[in-house]
């Protein structure tokens, strides 16, 4: 049987077909770049101080009643204490001036028994101001974003191809849209938490699924230029637009009001997107997808021939059965994919993945803390995807793979060590992390692109919705969470600021002599089954031997038992 790309060369590469298919599933991403990181601005901290009730002070000890902190060699009002209040009113009375008859340090302070006063000189209200989640309650703040990501781990484990792509693509468009909305009637931090964790699951299992789609349809160049700036720019765009709604929405339920309600405009793409002919093909159904590629012969107003594709057998062939049982193993699936691909190249893959997940989350929730203005740094962020997503696709048209994927960690990881060596220039700084934070990007778009090359159809889903696996994904919201913990809070006499950028760095540099190691796909065909995946190895054909006569053994003793157990036929 010939290939997909083979048998479907007679519709071109940029017809009608391709035009729709690629801008509908580009557009499908720009909730998601808006919705992952709009965590920035939702658990943002406002200035705050304790709660002074009316008490009839005079208005020199309502000005001292707070207790003034030197906090990096400045002086601002304590955050989390004030001044006994008991006292105070008893000094007040008695007409006494602090300062001038009384000494201040000697007082005793308390904890914000009344509560908190929140400036809102950036933010009308945030869930940290709705719920109090400062001073003894801060740890909340940032497991909030914890959360986020959390229900991004278990996202990437629902990316199952035994489902439609394109179901799975609406199914998790609507979890996303549903939940979103639904945080703003919100009674508690808890309830918050697991409606974040849910819209979580949905922000990257829409992204997946709507990737692997379009480069299972799409083919050729306009592939690749899907793959590297289709998917990711509609991603960047709507990035650039979180903080543009945050500036002009500055309660966080109008935010996410305004993030949950152009998912609504998606529903009647349902009509315009097909499924993936390439995996009917992979499950056996054969007649479904020569459907789509007819139909995509009228849109493209070329003839198709007699016969599309070649029939199957009606049972599955061995790779297809054994690719069948491994996805049925998800819960397992580091086990299994070190056994299906060498070892080696397992752990030369999943470095560099964790490397850049890991920079990408923890640069881009660190940014917008780069500057006084949270909107604007949150903005310049964004922006330096567009130029990352154009160099990746540059990258992905002339470059092989490990080539490109070396330059763009070297580049990623020399830009966050030279942070350190020019602590006093805060404008360079930030344009060293911004440098940083474009060859991470570029070498995110590449390794999403590298992964769906190296797998077969049968396992390009899983493997690619498991981008940032249970591992990879925690330390990526561990490093990102210790990169805000230290670009926020001082360390006495020692500083630690730039240790996240070292241990970046150092990953970078390590993963890029271990793409090394890494098979080359440039320009080469998908491979359609695992023996194809391991022909690419030097000398992996004999295990894609061994993996092509297990398939057959397996399918044997299971076509055995379902003549016992015919409850298997569902299998």
């Amino acid at each position: 049987m010939k290939d997909y790309d083979e048998s479907s060369a007679f519709l071109g590469q940029w017809g009608c077909f391709q035009q729709v298919v690629f801008f509908v599933l580009a557009a499908s991403t720009i909730p998601n770049g808006s919705g992952v990181f709009s965590i920035v601005f939702l658990a943002d901290i406002p200035r705050h101080h304790c709660l002074v009730p009316d008490a009839n002070l005079t208005e020199d000890w309502l000005n001292a009643v707070i207790p003034i902190e030197v906090t990096d060699g400045e002086e601002e009002r304590s955050s989390c204490s004030r001044y006994r209040l008991d006292v105070v009113k008893n000094l007040s009375s008695q007409g006494l001036i602090p300062g001038r008859d009384i000494n201040l340090t000697q007082l005793e302070q308390e904890s914000c028994v009344d509560g908190w006063s929140y400036s809102k000189d950036i933010y009308q209200s945030t869930i940290v101001s709705e719920f109090d989640l400062v001073c003894s309650e801060q740890w909340k703040q940032p497991f909030t974003s914890t959360v986020v990501f959390l229900g991004v781990l278990i996202g990437s484990f629902i990316q199952d191809s035994s489902q439609t792509g394109k179901t799975v693509l609406f199914a998790t468009m609507a979890v996303q849209t549903v939940f979103t909305f639904v945080q703003i009637f919100s009674s508690s931090w808890l309830m918050l938490c697991v409606l974040l964790f849910i819209a979580g699951m949905g922000q990257i299992s829409n992204y997946v699924s709507g990737f692997v789609l379009g480069i299972e349809i799409l083919t050729g160049s306009v592939r690749v230029l899907f793959s590297s700036m289709g998917v990711c720019l509609g991603y960047a765009v709507g990035y650039m637009m979180l903080p543009l709604f945050a500036y002009y929405l500055r309660n966080w339920k109008s935010l996410l009001l305004a993030l949950s309600l152009p998912g609504l405009a998606y529903i009647p793409l349902w009509w315009l997107i097909p499924e993936s002919p390439r995996w009917l093909l992979s499950q056996g159904r054969v007649e479904e997808a020569e459907a789509i590629v007819r139909k995509a012969a009228r849109w493209n107003k070329v003839e198709a021939p007699q016969v599309i594709f070649e029939k199957c057998k009606a049972c599955l062939t061995s790779n297809q059965y054994i690719e069948k049982i491994i996805k049925s193993c998800l819960l397992c699936y580091g086990f299994t994919l070190s056994f299906i691909i060498p070892f080696k190249h397992f752990l030369c893959l999943h470095l560099p993945r964790f490397t850049l997940s890991t920079g990408y989350f923890g640069l881009s929730l660190n940014t917008s803390r780069l500057h006084a203005d949270p909107y604007l740094s949150c903005f310049i962020s964004a922006a330096v995807e567009v130029p990352a997503y154009i160099a990746c696709w540059l990258a992905l048209q002339y470059i092989p793979r490990r080539v490109s994927t070396i330059c763009v960690l070297l580049l990623g990881g020399v830009s966050l060590y030279l942070i350190q060596l020019i602590p006093q220039s805060k404008h360079l700084s930030v344009a060293l992390e911004m440098l940083g934070k474009f060859g991470i990007t570029s070498g995110s778009s590449l390794m999403y692109s590298y992964t769906a090359e190296l797998y077969p159809t049968g396992l390009r889903n899983t493997a690619t919705g498991t981008y940032s696996s249970a591992t990879l994904i925690f330390l990526s919201m561990s490093v990102g969470f210790l990169l805000i913990l230290i670009s926020s809070s001082p360390c006495s006499g020692l500083d630690f600021k730039n240790l996240p950028y070292i241990i970046l760095g150092t990953l970078c540099v390590v993963s890029a002599f271990a793409t090394l190691f890494l098979p080359e796909s440039f320009r080469r065909p998908l491979p359609e089954t695992i023996q194809q995946m391991h022909k690419r190895g030097s000398g992996q054909s004999s295990l894609g031997n061994n993996i092509q006569n297990l398939g057959c053994l397996l399918k044997q003793n299971f076509d055995r038992l379902k003549y016992f157990m015919p409850s298997l036929t569902s299998f």
